[in-house]
């Protein structure tokens, strides 16, 4: 399969979607993320501890796969809430560019 866009992939991912109350639960999908998310950090966490912080290949398609799985939940908080990932990550990419182009990407708070 070619390259997706975010709103492709959104449209794909929901047909997949098997939840209690899916279109009206923002929180099954939530919850879901941060397991995903914590998944990713601790298959990190046994790169450091048993591999001395070398990254194999089969590393790298254990990480892909596990992004793969945040990419879903993403898209399901999105559409949850009734967002389209393609205008979540235009919004994202033009804050980080305006935060780019004022010096403050680094720091803290929402309203740099």
């Amino acid at each position: 399969m070619e390259n997706l866009t975010f709103t492709q992939y959104q449209e794909g991912a929901k047909e997949t979607a098997i939840y209690p109350k899916v279109g009206s639960n923002p929180y099954y999908p939530t919850l879901g993320l941060t397991g995903e998310a914590g998944e990713i950090s601790n298959k990190v966490k046994k790169i450091m501890r048993d591999s001395d912080g070398v990254i194999s290949d089969e590393h790298r398609d254990d990480i892909k796969k596990e992004l793969g799985d945040v990419l879903w939940y993403v898209a399901m908080v999105a559409s949850e809430f009734g967002l389209d990932m393609g205008e979540v990550a235009s919004k994202n990419y033009d804050k980080l560019k305006k935060r780019q182009e004022n010096n403050t990407l680094q720091g803290s708070g929402d309203h740099r």
